[in-house]
């Protein structure tokens, strides 16, 4: 319906700063939409790709139509391995906050185990940081103090449900 128009290159630095002020605004969509029209000349812009895997997933749990399947395949796109694993943990833990928030039945035992995935991610992504980079860790010890105050544990074994009843 509409040719969507085309940022000039030298105005990359700028708009990209934009994104990451409209996420730290709360406004998801209009940073993921900067985001696109920065990849749309410079497709494999890392700063890019990162701010949009971000501001999908300040949309997790928020009532958007948002997948986790745009999430991976942006992350698949990253090219550093520690980046891939650090971001990899963050779209976990994020999903995890969405259940919780949700709190549909079941959720405390889904967002365990998006927890516990992303705190072995952060565990990967620690071995791989860069110098002077706790941010892995400081994730890590994130996800475990909300299993901790929130008392998550996993969801019953289904034999052992079977077996009490």
């Amino acid at each position: 319906m509409f040719e969507l128009k085309r940022l000039s290159p030298e105005a990359i630095p700028e708009a990209l700063e934009k994104a990451l002020r409209y996420r730290l605004l709360n406004q998801p969509a209009e940073a993921e939409s900067i985001c696109h029209d920065v990849l749309a000349i410079d497709p494999q812009n890392q700063k890019a790709l990162v701010t949009l895997l971000l501001a999908i997933t300040d949309r997790f749990g928020k009532g958007y139509a948002v997948g986790i399947t745009e999430a991976q395949d942006i992350l698949a796109r990253l090219r550093d391995e520690y980046e891939r694993a650090y971001y990899a943990g963050i779209i976990s833990e994020r999903r995890a906050k969405a259940q919780l928030a949700h709190g549909h039945p079941g959720a405390s035992h889904d967002a365990y185990e998006f927890l516990r995935e992303a705190m072995t991610l952060f565990e990967k992504a620690e071995a791989l940081r860069p110098p002077k980079n706790d941010d892995a860790l400081l994730h890590w010890n994130t996800c475990a103090r909300i299993i901790m105050r929130n008392q998550l544990v996993p969801r019953a074994d289904e034999t052992t449900a079977l077996e009490l009843e």
